[in-house]
């Protein structure tokens, strides 16, 4: 698959280039939609079925790997006190330094469109992805034709609600042989959709995701930029961006009072609640998933 050279890290001691690894489905012609993965998640959570149905509908898909995760960019060995990080922001104490925030991340994003030679694109981004594809329309409008924010919050942490049992699934490390690998997976049962999940559609995507790249060392510098970066409530606010909000009704790692409240915020935002989903986006959910999206997208003209 392709990379691209999306920018620089530097510290006192070291320069690394940033790039992101992607790929692009469809008609370059058509009006290109960009999808942004969650925490630690790799870009083939985006699978290629439910790609395939966004290309039916009309778009040009573009899907790419966060910052240290998958095969785009490891910072390694950059440190990051995450707890410290944590701990500031909810105690809205001086936060330490951090590595990058979601406006790197963001920013990432945009130039990967420059790159790709395209003006505009509508941004579909799930949990952290959604919170990247917030900023990404706060900082870069022009760039950004409309937003989808899924399963996600506007970085107002009493807002996320997360159960104890989910955030402990989602934080804790996964062991690093690949048998341990996969039957870890059947612990983020716990926030997804209940009447959907399963042992074998849960093994099966842990196995692809291990075989394709084990790097859970990424997961601290990301938990630390979505804490470092704050509350976007005010900017959020200030938004003039079509926008629509997704959310699951079983979410127990970001409540659907995120979803709502991130509605609340945008002006013009048209909320869609979801029965039956979770933190996830189970195949019996992509026709009216898509359905909706599409429509969305339909009443902003795009040329790519």
């Amino acid at each position: 698959m392709p990379r691209a050279h999306v920018g620089e890290y530097r510290d006192d001691t070291r320069r690394i280039p940033i790039e992101i690894e992607y790929d692009t489905w469809g008609d370059p012609t058509d009006p290109t939609l960009l999808l942004i993965m969650g925490f630690g998640a790799q870009m083939i959570v985006w699978e290629d079925d439910f790609i395939r149905s966004f290309v039916a509908a009309g778009f040009h898909v573009v899907r790419f790997d966060n910052r240290d995760c998958g095969l785009s960019t490891h910072l390694d060995s950059v440190n990051v006190d995450v707890e410290k990080v944590v701990t500031a922001a909810l105690m809205d104490d001086e936060l330490p330094p951090v590595p990058y925030t979601l406006s790197d991340m963001a920013a990432d994003g945009v130039n990967l469109l420059r790159h790709l030679g395209i003006d505009r694109a509508h941004v579909l981004g799930v949990s952290m992805g959604g919170m990247i594809a917030q900023v990404m329309a706060i900082e870069h409008p022009a760039r950004v034709a409309s937003l989808i924010s899924v399963m996600s919050m506007p970085g107002e942490p009493e807002t996320m609600q997360s159960t104890p049992e989910a955030m402990e699934a989602l934080i804790a490390v996964p062991p690093s042989d690949r048998t341990g690998y996969v039957e870890h997976s059947l612990k983020y049962q716990v926030f997804q959709s209940r009447k959907y999940r399963s042992d074998e559609l849960s093994r099966a995507r842990a196995a692809r995701e291990f075989d394709r790249m084990y790097y859970p060392e990424g997961a601290n510098r990301q938990m630390a930029a979505i804490y470092a970066s704050g509350r976007r409530s005010e900017a959020l606010q200030r938004l003039a961006v079509p926008t629509l909000v997704i959310h699951g009704t079983d979410d127990t790692l970001i409540s659907l009072r995120g979803g709502e409240r991130t509605a609340e915020l945008i002006p013009g935002a048209e909320l869609l609640v979801v029965a039956d989903m979770g933190h996830d986006l189970p195949r019996p959910l992509w026709p009216s998933f898509i359905d909706a999206v599409s429509k969305h997208c339909a009443k902003v003209t795009v040329t790519s």
